[in-house]
């Protein structure tokens, strides 16, 4: 199987070893996101709506750029600061899945960068 890695200027580039994302045959993988402006580089303020529409804009960056769409994301991984900004997150994480949501997982985290309330990684097929 031939592993095409993704690398997008849409989306904020990896500080670490790692990729954006990854497609694998059908398959395409999206690397933990956050809410980084990947313009500035910086994270946006501690505001969880803006930060999970942010998120959620740099993970559609990366898998529009692997020829999919948000339509063929089947899986997501949330990770929350505060389990009590669950609400305020799902009504903007309805907004970019609105029919035919992918299966999810939510849990509570701690994270290494100040400021930081979310993350979000994906897994999308394309059919």
């Amino acid at each position: 199987m031939t592993k095409i890695f993704v690398k997008t200027q849409s989306a904020p580039q990896p500080i670490g070893p790692y990729s954006q994302g990854i497609r694998a045959g059908n398959l395409v993988f999206v690397s933990g996101q956050g809410p980084i402006d990947p313009e500035t580089g910086k994270m946006i303020e501690a505001d969880i709506e803006k930060q999970t529409r942010q998120t959620l804009q740099n993970v559609k960056a990366i898998v529009e750029d692997s020829g999919l769409a948000l339509s063929d994301v089947v899986k997501v991984s949330i990770f929350l600061k505060n389990a009590s900004d669950f609400q305020k997150m799902n009504e903007i994480y309805k907004t970019f899945f609105q029919e035919n949501p992918p299966t999810r997982t939510t849990v509570q985290a701690e994270f290494v960068s100040p400021g930081m309330l979310i993350e979000i990684d994906a897994v999308a097929c394309l059919e």
